[in-house]
């Protein structure tokens, strides 16, 4: 599980459970993990569009972090 739609699809399992649960700390405990995997998701999507901007700088040819810009 690396794409974000990944995590977003485990985020929907976990609210299924959510919703079927009949003890309310098991509910609790399922809807965290909800949170947590869409959090997962939007940081998965931010480190991305940083890297694909970081990249796209000039000066920093193959993304080297260290390399100054021209």
């Amino acid at each position: 599980m690396a794409q974000p739609s990944d995590f977003r699809a485990q985020a929907v399992r976990c609210r299924a459970e959510a919703e079927a649960a009949t003890l309310h700390n098991v509910r609790e405990r399922c809807l965290r993990a909800e949170a947590a995997w869409l959090e997962m998701a939007q940081r998965h999507e931010r480190v991305a569009s940083a890297r694909a901007a970081r990249e796209l700088r000039p000066g920093i040819a193959g993304g080297d972090p260290l390399q100054e810009p021209a």
